[in-house]
């Protein structure tokens, strides 16, 4: 559904480029919860730009692209980056962070509704038969048509997101990218935003990309996840895989640090800071926070391979272990 083929990119600054993605290479399928994880400033948005096609200077992809391929309706389709916009709300849509400040204040949320949907889609119904499909899209999501009628300041914060959600699943796209969709909400109103995510993926049976640094998150939700660090994908598997046997340092750490319940066992932070991007580390960006480094780690970066069936990780030691094994 998604593939990105040895991806890279960069921000364009008069101090010179800032290299934020580095050669990502892997897929995310059809019909799956694929969840992306991380520190902050470590990529996580600016690769799900890249995969929405918004690459506008000072960002440029450096070089590989995107491919957004499948079907739907029975028709094959296939965009590249610098295509994917073409295909905006059909076959790919966004939620971006901090999505509640998307909605226009002072526009009823009827009007921007319709304004979401390209006239070619509305054919020859008249304005009143697409707001009846709208308000029966609303009532499947369990949302009221009158907010229709509602100026979005007249709305919660998890109510507002919500509506979100359902301006960008509308034309059922085959692809959704959220941007860390239950941040600055209670922890009950990101449940119902959870719960309504994984409604909406059985129900339009698509992909959806949960871009999130709670790791809590992708434990509910998702079912494969890739580990982002300082602009690379550093272990990528199936979620339950990655929390139950962590297999890259940076991942074992990252999720022995996280509570457990009945876990009365003191909690080590991961210690040291990520790199700035500006100047990162040579070889494995990892190597200064690492217990495990080794001088190889300090020079060379390490490659992206499969360690396990399905399992994927960047790690010199990792690789070594598989070489041993044949």
């Amino acid at each position: 559904m998604l593939k990105i083929d040895h991806l890279s990119t960069s921000y364009k600054t008069i101090d010179g480029d800032i290299h934020v993605i580095n050669d990502l290479n892997f897929e995310i399928y059809d019909n799956e919860i694929f969840g992306i994880a991380g520190e902050s400033g470590c990529g996580k948005t600016t690769l799900l730009k890249t995969l929405y096609d918004i690459v506008e200077f000072p960002l440029v992809i450096d070089q590989g692209k995107v491919i957004l391929s499948g079907e739907k309706n029975g028709q094959p389709f296939s965009f590249e980056s610098g295509e994917i916009r073409k295909t905006w709300w059909h076959n790919i849509s966004y939620v971006p962070q901090a999505a509640q400040s998307v909605l226009n204040p002072i526009v009823r949320l009827k009007k921007q509704f319709l304004d979401s949907i390209p006239k070619e889609d509305r054919k020859n119904e008249t304005e009143k038969q697409t707001l009846d499909r709208v308000s029966k899209y609303l009532e499947e999501l369990s949302l009221s048509p009158d907010i229709l009628e509602s100026f979005p300041f007249q709305l919660s914060g998890g109510m507002r997101q919500r509506v979100i959600i359902a301006l960008a699943t509308f034309m059922g796209p085959r692809v959704v990218l959220a941007d860390e969709p239950t941040t600055a909400l209670d922890v009950v109103v990101q449940r119902g935003i959870l719960m309504m995510l994984m409604r909406l993926q059985k129900q339009l049976k698509n992909t959806m990309v949960i871009v999130s640094h709670d790791m809590g998150v992708h434990y509910q939700i998702t079912n494969r996840m890739a580990i982002m660090y300082s602009g690379s994908v550093i272990e990528l598997g199936p979620t339950e895989d990655i929390f139950n046997d962590p297999i890259h340092p940076y991942t074992q750490m990252l999720v022995n640090a996280l509570p457990r319940v009945g876990d009365k066992s003191a909690k080590v932070g991961i210690p040291g800071r990520p790199p700035a991007l500006a100047s990162p580390p040579p070889g494995c960006r990892f190597a200064p926070r690492c217990p495990k480094a080794t001088d190889r780690c300090r020079k060379e970066v390490p490659e992206f391979r499969e360690i396990r069936p399905g399992r994927f990780a960047a790690c010199h030691l990792l690789n070594e272990e598989v070489q041993k094994n044949g």
